[in-house]
Order: C-alpha cells, then structure tokens, then sequence
C-alpha cells in the first residue's frame, strides 16, 4: 500500500516536472548582448547572427576599427529622447560591413520589436538611427561639419576632407525601422545618415521605415546607391546639401496619408551657400509617390543654389509640385536650371498640382514676388524635356500601394550613361515584368503595404 503511495506521487512529481518544463519551452527569452560605448567603439569586432545586439546609447565605431555583421543579424535598441537616444555612429576613419542577403537581411529596429507585428508599421521615433561619415568632399567653407542628430560636444561627428572615393564600408540588404528619437531642441535623427560618404562605399538594398525625421539624407559627399526605400517617414523621404553629388539609381519614396514634407529636398550649401562643388546629384529610375492630402507637401525643392538630374522617373500623387527657388543674382537654384546643372527629363508626373501642367515645375523666392518670365519658361521646359503627365498605372488604396506600374513606362526612355548605371527599359524603381526587388526582405512587403 505504502509503494503503491510513493509510485503514485513519484509519477505525480514527474508529470508536473515535464509539464513546467514544456510550459517553459513555450516562453520566449530575450537574452540580450549589450552595446554601448565608453569612448573605445566597438572595436574591430563581427556581430554575429543568432546573437540578440542591443544598442544602449551612441555606439560609435571608431576611426581605424571595422564592424562586421552578419547577414540575418538583428540589431536592437533602447528607446529614449535626449541623452537617453540610442543610435550607432560610424566614424570618419571607420568602416562598417553590413552585407545581408535578401533570405537574411540585416535589421535595426527598436527594443521590443518582435518582428512579427508588436510594433506597428508607422510607429515612429522609438530610437535613434543608423549613421556614417566619411572623408569625401563638402562644400562648406573648412571642408568640414558636425553632424546632426548626435551632441555637437561628441568629436567623432566630424565628417567631410578630400578624398571623394573614401570607402565607409557595405549597406546591402539592410532594414531602418521606427528611428529618429529627438535628442533636443527638434534635433532628430534621419534614419539613414550620410556625412561626407564616398564614391567607395556600397550601398544598395536600403530601406528606412516610419523615422520620425528624414528617411535618407546626404551632407556632401559623393557616395552612390541603389535600391532605396523610404516609407512612411516624418519629414523628407530623401534629403540633399552641401555638395551631394553621387549617383542614384531604382530609388522608391511612399509618404503616409497626412505625413511628411518634401518627397526629395535638394539643397546646395550651407556656408555659403554658393560654395563648391555644387549639389547635382544624378538619379535614374525614382519612383515618388506622394500623401495627395498636404497642400504643404512638394514633390520637390530646390534651394540654395542646389540642383540634381532626375531622369525615367515616376512622381505621383502630390498636391505640391517642384519648387525651384530664384532670387536676385547668380547663386540659386534657378540659375543652376538655367546652366543645366537642374534637370528633369522623360519621366512621368501624374496627379502632381492636380494635373494642372503650368504647376507642376513653379519658381518660388521668399519674399512672394511674382515670378511671371521664369514661370513661363519652366511650363515651357516641362514637355519639351520630354516629360509627360498621364497615369503610370500605380494604384494607392487606404492600406496598401501598387508600386508595379501598370500603364505605359517603357516608352520615351532617356539613353543611360555607360558608367556605373544599370540599362533598363522601364522607368520608375520597379520593373513592371520582373520581380518587385523589395519582396523577400523588406518590412514593406512583409507588412503587406505593397505588391
């Protein structure tokens, strides 16, 4: 009777033993491996996939050390404004090589993010971001600047020097998500900052999703990239100045309903502003798809003596159209225009100003003068740089965008330099008979926003 007992409760203790055991195996740990820095950097260092990475405060590489990550390697950090923001810094002199793969991308979100949908798509401003400097030239007058977002009083912000092929490093197949925590005084921090990059790095497969600032910005510098993705950021989806002159290709922005300021705000300098050598980035294959509810949205601004080329692009869905600013003198954006450093060629406008062509390219100066002569002549450039206003067949729904034109993009195509630019035969970012290349790896797709 006694062992009869004492099997019984021996089974009973085993039972509720594989029981616990089986409810512990349900529950999801989170074990992180903490970052932060205390003036060292990183180190030269690999972050490897399967670790969970939290970035607690500015974590810098330093000049001379090189961060590797794996692909398929998460990056987590502590949320909080101010000194509390978190974000990772690569210094002038360092490099970081970030190469996912489209199975396995790297990812930079926010503490908590589970990955599976515990923070929501447009969710904003939980970190900082990701930010690189480099040696490349600037138009400023030292051929130098402290970069935005981080402490004016941190010495490991300073970017900008000579050397135009400066090489910061790999961005491949790399996700942003939820940045640009405020550190003070409406100093936020883009969710991809570019200070002095140059024409050595690589950066394609990019996306920067719901920053509370802009989603990409270039201070000077003269990196190229391909394949970028700004979404559902706060302020600019792309942002331009001191001497930005890289090339760009297959670039997509998607503004939020009732978000955002400029689809790309091109800048040339800031002192002075006429300095050299000027903002003319060159970009082929831009799909631009505006909110269609802010009258204080543009498509684009050009300022400050800045200029760029866009050609086979798309640019939809706006009620502002492309400012270009004119002020009295040869140092602005007009003039650039007038010097063709400023053009526009064969892409499509559709729904821009509500289609009224006269609008859709305006000269502006600040003191609200009428500019009738310029006006003129921008109408009179529209078309016969070949660009066209009918529907690329892109479709925007309340929850979702057809980025894949369905309409007519194969047609009226700007020949392709020979150098370093892919020859397409489409415009816009995304072929409208391949794969859409952001499938596979980008919140994006994953959210179910696009297709």
């Amino acid at each position: 009777m006694i062992s009869n007992k004492l099997n019984i409760s021996i089974l009973l203790i085993l039972l509720m033993v594989l029981s616990f055991s089986c409810r512990k195996s349900d529950m999801v740990v989170e074990i992180y491996t903490s970052v932060s820095d205390d003036g060292s950097g990183t180190g030269t260092t690999t972050w490897e996939k399967g670790e969970e990475y939290l970035l607690e405060g500015f974590v810098f590489v330093n000049p001379g050390q090189t961060l590797t990550i794996e692909a398929g390697t998460v990056i987590r950090a502590k949320t909080g404004q101010g000194e509390n923001a978190s974000a990772l810094i690569v210094s002038r002199g360092a490099k970081i090589i970030a190469e996912g793969t489209a199975d396995e991308p790297i990812i930079f979100t926010v503490e908590g993010d589970d990955l599976k949908g515990s923070i929501p798509v447009e969710a904003r401003g939980l970190w900082g971001g990701l930010i690189i400097l480099g040696n490349a030239q600037l138009n400023s007058e030292f051929n130098e600047s402290k970069i935005e977002g981080i402490p004016l009083s941190e010495s490991r912000g300073i970017y900008g020097g000579s050397v135009n092929n400066d090489n910061s490093g790999v961005l491949k197949y790399v996700s942003i998500r939820h940045g640009g925590t405020n550190i003070g005084e409406g100093n936020e921090i883009n969710g991809l900052t570019l200070g002095g990059v140059g024409s050595g790095t690589t950066i394609e497969y990019v996306e920067v999703i719901s920053n509370e600032d802009d989603g990409f910005e270039f201070f000077g510098g003269s990196v190229n990239c391909k394949y970028l993705a700004s979404a559902f950021c706060g302020d600019d989806a792309f942002d331009f100045d001191e001497g930005y002159n890289g090339k760009g290709q297959f670039w997509l922005a998607i503004q939020a309903p009732s978000l955002g300021d400029n689809l790309a705000e091109h800048d040339g300098g800031t002192d002075p502003v006429y300095g050299e050598p000027f903002s003319i980035p060159e970009i082929y294959n831009a799909t631009y798809i505006g909110n269609g509810q802010l009258t204080s949205s543009n498509l684009m601004v050009f300022s400050d003596n800045g200029a760029g080329k866009y050609y086979n692009s798309i640019f939809t869905n706006q009620l502002g159209g492309t400012e270009i600013e004119y002020t009295n003198g040869s140092n602005n954006s007009y003039s650039q225009f007038e010097n063709e450093n400023l053009i526009l060629g064969n892409n499509i406008f559709y729904k821009i100003e509500g289609n009224n062509n006269s609008l859709i390219l305006s000269a502006y100066n600040e003191a609200g003068e009428p500019l009738s002569a310029q006006q003129i002549v921008l109408q009179n450039y529209l078309f016969s740089a070949e660009n066209e206003t009918y529907n690329p067949g892109i479709i925007i729904t309340e929850n979702n965008y057809n980025i894949t034109p369905t309409g007519d993009v194969e047609s009226n195509l700007a020949l392709y330099p020979e150098e370093w630019f892919e020859t397409v035969t489409y415009k816009g970012a995304v072929n409208p008979n391949g794969e859409n290349w952001l499938f596979g790896w980008s919140l994006l797709s994953e959210s179910g926003k696009i297709n």
